[in-house]
């Protein structure tokens, strides 16, 4: 069986220049859904992925009907092939086991590793901009405890409180308790207890 799987983004896109490619392509069902970048849930899209069986054909019209990403893209792909379903997107060509159909998907391997690639590079020049010019930035998870909530914890502690009694005491875990001490105060030795 072929299927085709037609998506638009908004409410005012149309399905019939999809449907119309998705029928020459000599599909034999069209699954339709409206879909927003905001959501990754794609309820139809599921249950067609559900439907297909092992020499199944998938037709979309462009990649971005069928992915947000170059990585969503190669990982919905690999799994359709491991389960013997072909994917052919319409301007980019037949995704199979033939020798063309594995080097379109290995491209789809390099392009997905290129985009993690760059989204880890901005995100580093992001981090290097920001120490430089922002004296308030920290990385990391944001402290949900103060300073001084810390010292008053750290006080209860080196009163004799074992770490399970402060913990209970102040409602910090004991594992952030023992990180944020050896923060304050590097030189403290604190035991197992």
């Amino acid at each position: 069986m072929k299927y085709g799987y037609a998506r638009v983004n908004t409410e005012g896109q149309m399905f019939e220049g999809q449907e119309q490619e998705l029928l020459r392509a000599g599909v034999d069902k069209i699954y339709k859904e409206k879909y927003t970048g905001s959501t990754i849930y794609r309820p139809v899209f599921e249950k067609l992925l559900k439907k297909l069986k092992p020499h199944d054909v998938l037709v979309v019209t462009k990649l971005d009907k069928f992915s947000r990403n170059a990585h969503e893209a190669l990982e919905v792909m690999q799994v359709l092939s491991d389960r013997q379903i072909a994917v052919h997107v319409l301007n980019v060509g037949l995704i199979d086991e033939t020798p063309t159909g594995k080097l379109i998907l290995t491209v789809f391997s390099a392009l997905a590793q290129f985009e993690r690639d760059m989204i880890f590079a901005r995100t580093q020049e992001g981090k290097k901009y920001a120490r430089k010019h922002n004296p308030n930035y920290r990385e990391g998870r944001k402290r949900v405890y103060s300073d001084r909530q810390i010292e008053d914890a750290y006080k209860w502690r080196v009163y004799g409180n074992t770490f399970r009694e402060v913990s209970k005491r102040s409602g910090i875990s004991v594992a952030t308790l023992k990180r944020r001490f050896a923060m304050l105060h590097p030189n403290y030795k604190h035991s197992q207890t």
